[in-house]
This record gives C-alpha cells, sequence and structure tokens, in this order.
C-alpha cells in the first residue's frame, strides 16, 4: 500500500491515549466512561501492535469484574464516573452469588472476543512476554467459555442465546422489533432510569424511548431471578439465539484451543464447542434463498427473518462452505448492501432496501466499523479480494475524511453517534499495521 497513512496512524493512537482511564480504555469521551467489554478487546487488538503493555493491561482490567460462574459482564463500571445512567445501582448484581462486589459490573454479557484478542497479543507482542500473559488469561478465558456453554445452551445444539439486545452489542437492531413488540410491560414494570446518551447524542441517532423502556424491563428480569439462568429462561420474553454472538463465539473457540496447543494444554473442549456451534449456524440458521444467516426467536421457535450485516459475520469464523462464501459475497454486491460498481462506501448494519432502514440510527443502518473489520477478515479468509478491497478501502476513508467515530451514514460518510471512538481507533490502527500502511 503506496500511500502513507502515518498521520492517520497518529490520530487513532491520539484517540486511544485520550480515552486511556490508566487502567481501561473508555469507548468514547463523553457518552461512554466505563469499560465495555468487546470493547475492549477490540481496543487490546489495536494496542497489541505498539503497545503490548497497555493492550494485556485492558483485557487484565476487564477480567477483574469476572464473576466466579464465568460470565465476563458487558460493563465494568469506573468509580470515577458519577454522571452515567444506568450506573451499577440499577442492576443490582448483588442479588447474584457469583457477582463480585468489587468492581462493580452490570449483569448481562457482550460477544464474546476476548480469546481473540488475547491470541492476537501473542502473534504480535514479544513472545516471551505474552507466553506468560497466556498462562494468566487461559484458565479465565476457559471458564469464560463454560459458562457460556453451560448456561447459555440449554439446547445443547450450540447455539448460544442472548436475554438482552445489549447482549449482542446491537443494540435497537431490526433482528429485536418483533420480540420487543410482543413484551407487554405496565409503569410499574419498568426500573427507574435516566437516559443520558441523548443528551450528548441526537434523538435521531438514538433508540427510542419505547426500546429503552423494554431494556430496562430485561435488567429487571435477571435482578429478579437474581441472575439465576436457568430462572431467567423460564422467565425471561427475550431469548435469542444470535448469528453474530454465536460466530464470534466459533471464532474465539477455535482461538482458545490454539491458545491452548501452544501451552501444551488441551484443545479438545475449544474445537468441539466450535465446530458444534459452526455446525448449527449452518443447518439452523443458513437462509439459502436469501444468501443469509438468521437469527433465531426460542420464544416462537422460529427463525427471525431480518437482513442485517451481521448475518454475513460467519465469513469471520469460517463457518459457510466456499459455495455459500460466494453467495455472501453476490448478495452483499447488490443494491441492498453495497455495489462494486457503484459509489458506496462500506457495508451499512442493514439492508437499504427493507422496511425500517435509516441512514444515522444507531444499529438500523449505519456503517459500524467493527462489522467491517469482521466481513474483511472473513472475505480474505475464501480469497473473495475484490470485496475485502472495498471493505478495507472504506474503513481506511472513513476514518481519514470523516473523523474516528462509532458509526457512519452509508451514503454520506458523516460520522454519527461518538466522536474520538475506540474501537474504531483501534480496529484502523489494526489494518494499518497488518497492511503495512503506515509508512
Amino acid at each position: 500500500m503506496a500511500k502513507d497513512y502515518a498521520d492517520l496512524a497518529q490520530q487513532a493512537k491520539d484517540v486511544l491515549e485520550g480515552n486511556w482511564l490508566g487502567h481501561a480504555t473508555k469507548p468514547a469521551p463523553n457518552l461512554y466512561p466505563h469499560q465495555w467489554s468487546w470493547d475492549s478487546a477490540f481496543i487490546a487488538i489495536g494496542y497489541s501492535h505498539f503497545n503490548q503493555s497497555r493492550a494485556e493491561k485492558e483485557l487484565r482490567s476487564l477480567f477483574e469484574g469476572q464473576w466466579q460462574n464465568g460470565l465476563v459482564p458487558h460493563i465494568v463500571f469506573n468509580p470515577k464516573a458519577k454522571d452515567y445512567s444506568p450506573g451499577p445501582e440499577f442492576w443490582q448484581t448483588r442479588r447474584s452469588p457469583y457477582a463480585g462486589r468489587k468492581p462493580l459490573t452490570s449483569g448481562i454479557i457482550q460477544p464474546p472476543v476476548h480469546a481473540t484478542a488475547v491470541l492476537h497479543i501473542y502473534e504480535y507482542g514479544k513472545k516471551k512476554r505474552a507466553l506468560r500473559f497466556l498462562k494468566e488469561m487461559f484458565p479465565k478465558l476457559q471458564a469464560w467459555h463454560e459458562y457460556l456453554y453451560r448456561d447459555r445452551n440449554p439446547d445443547g445444539d450450540g447455539l448460544l442465546y442472548i436475554r438482552h439486545p445489549w447482549e449482542s452489542g446491537q443494540d435497537n437492531s431490526p433482528i429485536w422489533d418483533q420480540a420487543l413488540k410482543r413484551i407487554t410491560i405496565k409503569p410499574d414494570d419498568i426500573p427507574l432510569y435516566k437516559r443520558v446518551d441523548t443528551e450528548i447524542v441526537g434523538n435521531e441517532d438514538r433508540p427510542s424511548n419505547a426500546e429503552y423502556d423494554r431494556y430496562a424491563y430485561l435488567v429487571k428480569v435477571g435482578y429478579d431471578n437474581n441472575y439465576n439462568e436457568e430462572r431467567i429462561r423460564k422467565d425471561c420474553p427475550f431469548l435469542i439465539k444470535d448469528v453474530l454472538l454465536n460466530t464470534i463465539a466459533v471464532k474465539a473457540n477455535r482461538d482458545l484451543a490454539e491458545i491452548a496447543l501452544i501451552l501444551d494444554k488441551d484443545p479438545t473442549p475449544f474445537t468441539q464447542w466450535a465446530d458444534l456451534t459452526a455446525r448449527s449456524l449452518n443447518t439452523k440458521l443458513w437462509n439459502e434463498e436469501s444468501s443469509i444467516y438468521f437469527d433465531f426467536d426460542m420464544t416462537t421457535n422460529s427463525i427471525i427473518e431480518s437482513h442485517v450485516a451481521a448475518g454475513f459475520t460467519p465469513l469471520f469464523a469460517g463457518v459457510p462452505s466456499r459455495e455459500r462464501a460466494v453467495k455472501i459475497c453476490d448478495r452483499l454486491n447488490s443494491n441492498s448492501f453495497c455495489r462494486l460498481d457503484h459509489v458506496c462506501l462500506a457495508v451499512p448494519s442493514y439492508d437499504k432496501e427493507k422496511p425500517g432502514f435509516s441512514p444515522n440510527r444507531y444499529w438500523r443502518g449505519p456503517i459500524w466499523i467493527n462489522v467491517n473489520w469482521m466481513l474483511y477478515r472473513g472475505l480474505k479468509h475464501y480469497a473473495l479480494h475484490d470485496y475485502a478491497e472495498r471493505v478495507k478501502k472504506s474503513m481506511l476513508k472513513l476514518p481519514e475524511e470523516c473523523g474516528i467515530y462509532e458509526y457512519y451514514d452509508p451514503d454520506t460518510g458523516r460520522g454519527h453517534g461518538a466522536d474520538h471512538f475506540s474501537w474504531t481507533a483501534a480496529l484502523l490502527l489494526d489494518l494499518l499495521y497488518e497492511e503495512d500502511a503506515i509508512v
């Protein structure tokens, strides 16, 4: 890559430095003052190329909040950040016998990118030091994956469920519309909360109040059941086997198996989980007609036909056959997403031709760098180079021309959400270092 991206790389490093808390990296300066689970994994991937110590500290800090049953919470709260809602008291995690008392955390999860991040640190860091880090993190990662396949896999098919939209990382995705609409709640069912996101970002970019009411109610279902997963399953109206979370689980299991081999430990449990989940993704969630993977609603025992970019991410974990991968690429290369022969940017989070598409409303249409990063890596894996090159160029162009934002308008490239967003900066750096684009 001939272009000199040194200035862009420095901007990205400045974002990470500006968001450093001393023990971890917050996602953005104002909107997200705590440590988020999958954010930290992506951030560590970026740090791994130029600051191994900070990459390790990022994940070490996150896993300080790991519960005794292996759950890695989606937020580890920063005690110095006082003006965020919902804060630690909202989650009432002390009702769980497994939750720690310090640091305080939320009571839900996010996609398990962590083993992938740990292996990244080993691959790009100083090996002697990284080997010590692998030894430190292996039992924590093992406990995390054991939790997922013990408590989130009740059918034994390897398809892990989520019990809150936030657990997928795709908060207000169209995937959840029908499931959330089914939830009938009275005012007394909604725990008190205050929205701070709309004080910082415009209402038009964020989930609606009706969605937030249901988010709050689903948190209440968790703490009313003392975060006992078996009891929650009987009581929760939102139980969904999510493509994105399960895709990341396949990749994470394969990476944890590789870590096990490096440490001369048995990789078999992780390869078996990866194979089981991949097989079920292919047999239960693949839709041949639309060339996409769909989520599954456990409450209605039915497929959710929502055409979101996350439905293509199994490429990232090498899940589809070569034939299916080509079909996915053909679907991406369409008016619904981003044609190669049109002037367009990266892959939007939702089909442009479907009802409810919005170029600026969170997960209902904007471009997200982390999803495109996964698609890029997946497309490269299958040697689908033309489309992979489109995604790569867009991942570089958007931050360079429009700023390092949380998400982007797929038509104009305008940044939306939080500015100086950490995982955008980190994954940009991962791409620049891997492609030797910093010259």
